[in-house]
């Protein structure tokens, strides 16, 4: 059967059907393509994060950094928070120089993406977990594991991220691993400070800090912020 033969038929179909029928069809395709319209988004935002994470990881910061909007945040560890594409790309050169250079490595695996997208279809909120490969010249290397949490924003037809803070959780040195050997988070930098001090203070492994989810329970609709934290006298958190 051509198309043409299936789109006569759909007319014809319509005349013929109720004007009360036709009200209902046409909210159940309204409704249809705003299924289809956020499938899409969660795809794009999907390839921008994985965008992202391959311009991160080989050093290409002035791409990573025009991924953000004009006010976009960036937050990893306890460095603090840098603020706007300019500034973000700055931040990046603490991880090694533009492009990276031998014996530098900066691996970060975005792995169990959870994607929601508003039903406006204007914003969006995600979070990522995944394992961290980090190496430069007379250092020994790193082993490491994180969570991020993002925000973006639909500017026109194009999505941006809007907040990227990513959760240090655990860093080993390579040669002992984790029974051996937890290394400390960084702190802020004395040679680029940041805009804002960290949002959040923690303490990655051997402490035990779930950073809080920033979706809802699939199945119980409840949100996941207020998590019982293990008693962690040196940040306070868990004391009362």
């Amino acid at each position: 059967m051509s198309a043409r033969m299936i789109i006569a038929g759909v007319l014809l179909l319509g005349l013929a059907t109720p004007a009360f029928a036709q009200a209902d069809l046409q909210s159940r395709l309204a409704a249809y393509k705003q299924r289809v319209q956020l499938l899409e988004d969660q795809d794009a935002i999907e390839n921008l994060q994985a965008t992202y994470g391959y311009y991160f990881d080989k050093g290409l910061w002035g791409q990573a950094a025009a991924l953000f909007t004009r006010t976009g945040s960036f937050e990893y560890g306890q460095r603090g928070v840098y603020i706007g594409p300019a500034r973000i790309q700055k931040a990046m050169l603490l991880f090694g120089p533009e492009g990276l250079a031998a014996g530098y490595l900066n691996v970060h695996m975005m792995l169990q993406p959870y994607i929601v997208v508003a039903p406006d279809g204007k914003t969006a909120t995600a979070r990522w977990q995944g394992m961290m490969q980090l190496s430069r010249p007379g250092a020994n290397g790193v082993w490491g594991v994180g969570i991020t949490n993002a925000d973006y924003v639909k500017e026109g037809t194009v999505w941006k991220i809007a907040k990227e803070h990513f959760y240090v959780t655990a860093q080993t040195d390579y040669d002992q691993g984790f029974t051996k050997s937890a290394l400390p988070i960084e702190g802020p930098s004395a040679l680029f400070p940041p805009d804002a001090p960290p949002t959040e203070q923690y303490r990655s492994f051997p402490g035990a800090y779930i950073p809080p989810f920033n979706f809802d329970h699939p199945v119980t609709g409840k949100p996941l912020k207020d998590i019982p934290e293990p008693v962690d006298t040196v940040t306070g958190r868990g004391v009362k």
